[in-house]
This record gives structure tokens, sequence and C-alpha cells, in this order.
């Protein structure tokens, strides 16, 4: 653990810099959650499963390869999965001669709800972020999104240990 007096403490750019990045992190993110709330009734997470079993072989994974995907833990995915399965959206089952794996499936009801959620998130997520960016902007975002991501990545792994999403 490092010492306070080590510490490099944010200036004031840095700190005017991290909480305008944070607040409009989380500002888009329940923009994004309420807008497929009212409009497809169904929470960002849900849509971002259908999405990932939307697009996978056969339309499905392993659910701890879900998990990976969707940036969930296996219990919160396996809950999300739980309730989207009374919905009729997707389906689970065993992996034969595994007892800890299971595989979650897109139904074909899962799939007609996310055809029709689709265009409006897709709309308000380009008026929203998209246009609100210059093409330099949105340039700049994407590398800037792969730098945290790889730095997140390689901290996460060195620092807390979560070997097998490494």
């Amino acid at each position: 653990m490092t010492e306070h007096s080590q510490t490099r403490w944010l200036d004031d750019r840095e700190q005017r810099i991290w909480r305008t990045f944070m607040s409009a992190s989380i500002e888009l993110q329940a923009h994004l959650d309420r807008q497929l709330r009212v409009d497809a009734g169904m929470p960002v997470a849900y849509y971002e499963i259908l999405v990932m079993l939307s697009e996978a072989p056969g339309r499905s994974l392993r659910m701890s390869r879900l998990a990976e995907l969707c940036n969930s833990s296996r219990s919160r995915l396996s809950h999300a999965v739980a309730a989207m399965e009374k919905s009729g959206w997707v389906s689970r089952c065993a992996i034969e001669g595994d007892r800890r794996g299971a595989v979650a499936k897109l139904t074909d009801a899962g799939y007609e709800v996310l055809r029709q959620a689709a265009p409006g998130h897709v709309t308000e997520v380009r008026e929203t972020l998209f246009e609100a960016l210059t093409e330099e902007q949105v340039q700049v975002l994407g590398e800037i999104g792969a730098a945290l991501k790889a730095r997140l990545k390689e901290r996460g792994c060195s620092r807390y240990g979560r070997g097998d999403t490494c």
C-alpha cells in the first residue's frame, strides 16, 4: 500500500477532467438504461446480453464467456439470465460432462424482442453520443477507450488476480 506522502494527487485540471469523464459516463449509461426500460421494457444489461447471444454462433454462449463479454460477474449474469428465462427470451441448459458449466441460448422470442428494441437504442446512442462529437473526437474516443481497456486489463491481472478474465 502506498503511503499518503507518496501519493501523486490529481492537479486541478486532472480533477476537472476526471469528474467530467465520470459524470458523463454515468449519465450516458443511465440515459440509455432509461431509454431501453421505457421503449423496450428492459434494462441496458439485458439488452447487452441479448446482443452478445445474437452475435454468437448458434445464438448461444457458455455462461462464463457471456459474463466475460458483458463485463459482469457470473452471479449477476446468472440472475439476469434467470429473469430473461422467465420472460422466454433466453433458455439455459447444462453442458454434458461438465457439472458446473451451462450454456445460455437466445430464443426466437428473445431475438424478436432484441430486433424491436435495437432501432430505438441505436438511434439514441447515435444522437446522444456520436452526434455530440466531431469525427475527430469520435476517432480519439475510440483510441481512448482502447487504451483504457488495455490498461485496465493489465492492472486487473497484475494487481487483483483476475486470472481467468485476463
